[in-house]
């Protein structure tokens, strides 16, 4: 069973930055993808940023150019570094993780709020 522990929400002003982090600990290992989903108010929760042990990444079409999405196979850890944020990014941001095997993991879930 792999636990996750995010971090790095938080408020922030339209234009701003923010960093999320997510660290994988149980069983990192059997860990292929890792990513980033958010959930707003009243919408389904969809995916942000994913990328695979070997590097490959994925981007939801409204964050390109924007998000970067990274990681650090020896710490275990994911990272997005959120861009250029806009009010329609706030969300709770839930860090995922899919291993070789198919289960899934998630995250506790951080608040992102970005103000206009």
């Amino acid at each position: 069973q792999v636990q996750l522990v995010e971090s790095g929400g938080g408020l922030v002003q339209e234009g701003g930055s923010l960093r999320l982090s997510c660290a994988a600990s149980g069983n990192p290992f059997s860990i292929n993808a890792m990513g980033w989903y958010r959930q707003a108010p009243g919408k389904q929760r969809e995916l942000v940023a994913a990328i695979t042990r070997s590097g490959r990444s994925d981007y939801a079409d409204s964050v390109k150019g924007r998000f970067t999405i990274s990681r650090d196979n020896a710490k275990n850890t994911v990272y997005l570094q959120m861009n250029s944020l806009k009010p329609e990014d706030t969300a709770v941001y839930y860090c995922n993780t899919k291993s070789y095997s198919g289960s899934s993991s998630w995250g506790q879930g951080t608040q992102v709020t970005v103000s206009s």
